[in-house]
């Protein structure tokens, strides 16, 4: 499974839309692992572009603090599960909740 969070000072970014970098993390939910990380710089934000641009990616999930109803719902027509709410909080680290089934997350931080 890949799972991409917006990167921004090395934590979280609240907004994925205002990212410096995308962290894609390969992991091995099996055995709860992380199996690799790359971190990639997005193209030009406009409007639907980074849906297809993650699929292209092969990206399975993206964890954000926030985002928009418009961006979910282009997301999940890729076929790319979205959960909000995350923490402003290293990529590992939230990984590793997630893996352990301990993320918590909270409210949308996004309100467009």
């Amino acid at each position: 499974m890949k799972i991409a969070l917006p990167v921004s000072g090395g934590m979280l970014c609240m907004h994925f839309g205002h990212c410096e970098t995308f962290a894609i993390v390969e992991v091995d939910e099996n055995n709860s692992v992380i199996k690799g990380r790359e971190d990639v710089v997005p193209p030009p934000h406009e409007p639907g572009l980074l849906p297809r641009w993650l699929a292209e990616k092969k990206v399975d999930m993206i964890v954000s603090g926030g985002m928009g109803q418009r961006a979910q719902s282009l997301f999940s027509q890729s076929g790319i599960k979205v959960v909000t709410g995350a923490p402003p909080e290293s990529p590992e680290k939230i990984i590793d909740q997630f893996l352990k089934g301990t993320l918590v997350t909270g409210a949308n931080v996004c309100d467009h």
